[in-house]
């Protein structure tokens, strides 16, 4: 069996339970890094700290000769990818015939540097700026947050052959016109702005085509290429402007996967087969070619598009399509998020995807208050007398679609 099939057919042995939803908090994380910290085959320790004074901790693992540097949620909001580091911790501690030869291989020739929450002080909060309202990642060069000094030193400090820089990014991305989200973004950061290609950034690109491979027998269709303008500020840019052969992976959306616990199933095993590859050296056998193929993104994506919807105005009858998001607002016990649907785009969208794709032409569509972009949806959609969507001031509050 294909080994990327194999890791997800026996997800749930690597699987860290603790962890259930995007809104753990830094204290949850530090017991399970001391947890793996407590193992032989990893060293923790506390490396820095954030603003407000939170410890900073980086895990190793290996002894190979080749570096290589992880490190996730600089924005405390981008969680997946902390959840799918800590599943791939589980993987390397596990004792397990049909894997030791992966870990080994990668133990051997591989020494992991792993930085699981760069900004610990967001992730309290669920938000995605740092406790001073900074992006860490436009602080490479202005050097004001004690994360993103930390983040830079220790890149200077490990001069890694190569980085793995996790994120999240908006659901409404689409992996090009397939009419699918793009579940997992890949990129190759730019280190100028002519998008110049040197051998550093050739190596980033042959890992992530061996990455895709890996995801389209996962989520065939579900993968998208970041855009690569390059953002001078940015940490990714820069170190692979230093030498490192940085790998950018965006989290996106699935259907039905609010809390992106599949998508942190896909996410691990994205990591993983990125890791072997270069642990093998298979990456080296990959043409640039491939990576090109590799759709790149579109905003395409509405969460709800209602098709063909029959509306009037003033007794003059029209068909338009309704194209609606949910906006998500973090609660006040930062451990929860309440969805608004807003109007986002109205007209000819056919162009666009949406996870609940509705053709409505046989339905009854009644708005009850005047649609208007950027508002919150007010609307009822009726098919004879049975109500299948019913949104009121931007909540949901009937839907049987």
């Amino acid at each position: 069996m294909d080994f990327s099939k194999l890791l997800a057919q026996n997800y749930d042995s690597f699987l860290e339970k603790q962890i259930t939803d995007r809104f753990f908090k830094h204290h949850e994380l530090l017991m399970l890094l001391e947890k793996t910290g407590s193992k032989e085959l990893f060293d923790l320790k506390q490396v820095g700290n954030s603003m407000n004074g939170l410890p900073v901790n980086l895990v190793t693992f290996g002894k190979g000769p080749c570096r290589v540097f992880l490190w996730s949620q600089m924005h405390g909001d981008e969680a997946t990818a902390t959840m799918a580091l800590a599943d791939l911790f589980n993987f390397l501690s596990l004792d397990d015939e049909e894997y030791n030869a992966v870990r080994n291989t990668i133990s051997a020739n591989c020494t992991l540097y792993i930085l699981p929450m760069v900004n610990p002080d967001g992730a309290e909060f669920f938000t995605r700026r740092n406790i001073v309202e900074i992006d860490i990642n436009r602080d490479f060069l202005s050097q004001q947050t004690s994360e993103g000094k930390l983040l830079r030193s220790l890149r200077d400090e490990i001069r890694p052959h190569f980085g793995f820089n996790l994120h999240d990014q908006s659901t409404r991305w689409s992996a090009g016109t397939s009419g699918n989200p793009a579940t997992i973004s890949l990129l190759a950061p730019a280190y100028d702005d002519e998008l110049s290609i040197n051998p550093c950034r050739v190596r980033a690109m042959q890992v992530i085509t061996v990455i895709n491979s890996a995801l389209q027998g996962i989520i065939p269709g579900h993968v998208g290429r970041f855009d690569d303008e390059h953002e001078p500020r940015a940490f990714g840019d820069n170190f692979q402007a230093a030498g490192t052969s940085t790998i950018l992976i965006e989290a996106g959306g699935y259907y039905n996967d609010p809390e992106k616990q599949y998508v942190r199933k896909v996410f691990f095993i994205a990591i993983l087969s990125g890791l072997l590859s270069i642990a093998e050296g298979s990456y080296e056998k990959q043409m640039l070619e491939s990576y090109s193929l590799i759709p790149e993104n579109k905003k395409l994506h509405f969460h709800i598009l209602l098709r063909n919807c029959k509306l009037d105005l003033n007794g003059i009858p029209y068909t338009a399509d309704i194209g609606i998001i949910a906006d998500e607002c973090i609660n006040d016990d930062f451990r929860s998020v309440t969805y608004s649907y807003l109007i986002n785009d109205a007209g000819d969208l056919s162009a666009y995807s949406a996870y609940e794709d509705l053709n409505c032409e046989n339905y009854k569509l009644i708005l009850t208050k005047k649609l208007s972009c950027d508002d919150p949806a007010d609307l009822i959609l009726q098919d004879g007398l049975n109500t299948i969507l019913c949104i009121e001031n931007g909540i949901i509050t009937n839907k049987n679609l």
